[in-house]
């Protein structure tokens, strides 16, 4: 199976500047999403930075790295660039590993990869896991997604989605039914990278702020991998970092 895994990585963050060189448990946090990726099967990992800084860390540890620019608003243009830059074929599967996601298990790179493979006739592959508690599913953080019978993304919402008619109570149980939320992890092929980056954002793209429903409203299909647990959640603040460390201390 041949795949290629690319890491954007950028220097700022709104919340937690340099975020890529934040040390966890004395190593850099980029290096060690590069550790889990390199442990996947890819022929070809690749860090996509936007600064020297974490280009010389990367670097410096053996990685390979790609300069892309500094204004892009979302890491599907950053591994946009990079594949241009890379050449890579149009039907080559790219898989995104976010740069703050350093404990990803690395079987679910190499499941994501292999999903899309075997799928033709989808330009993604992505990732849910179950919804365990009424205030996930009325978060407005937790992406829902709703999908068909050949596990294709119906919909992705930060509504509660299905609406159960009568049963919906953000301060009760959870109702029966079926609730994923959305883990922000893809494979794609070069060619729909391509297609996506170009594309402007589309009308309900910009009412949820999800880049996903872009590719959804150009017709592009999309087929989820149902885990049955989400792994650690990445690092948005300093707080996820004593997280991350006391996961990796157990």
């Amino acid at each position: 199976m041949s795949f290629k895994i690319v890491i954007p990585a950028r220097w700022a963050s709104e919340r937690l500047p340099g975020k890529p060189l934040r040390d966890i448990a004395g190593r850099p946090m980029i290096l060690r999403t590069l550790d889990q990726a390199r442990e996947a099967g890819a022929d070809e990992v690749v860090v996509a930075v936007d600064d020297v800084r974490i280009a010389e860390i990367v670097t410096k540890d053996g990685g390979q790295v790609e300069m892309t620019r500094s204004d892009h608003v979302s890491g599907t243009d950053r591994i946009s660039e990079c594949a241009t830059r890379r050449g890579w074929e149009p039907e080559t599967v790219v898989v995104n590993l976010q740069g703050d996601e350093p404990l990803t298990p690395p079987r679910l790179l190499t499941n994501l990869a292999s999903a899309l493979l075997e799928r033709p006739d989808c330009g993604l592959a992505t990732l849910a896991a179950p919804i365990r508690s009424s205030d996930e599913l009325f978060s407005e953080h937790s992406v829902k997604v709703v999908l068909d019978e050949r596990s294709r993304a119906h919909y992705f919402s930060r509504a509660p989605i299905p609406w159960v008619r009568g049963a919906m109570n953000p301060a009760g149980p959870l109702p029966a039914g079926r609730f994923l939320r959305h883990l922000g992890m893809y494979a794609y092929r070069v060619s729909t990278l391509g297609q996506i980056s170009l594309a402007p954002p589309s009308p309900l793209e910009r009412l949820e702020r999800l880049e996903q429903l872009r590719a959804l409203d150009m017709g592009i299909s999309i087929h989820v991998n149902v885990l049955d647990e989400a792994p650690p959640a990445g690092v948005d603040v300093v707080s996820d970092i004593e997280r991350l460390e006391s996961l990796l201390r157990e």
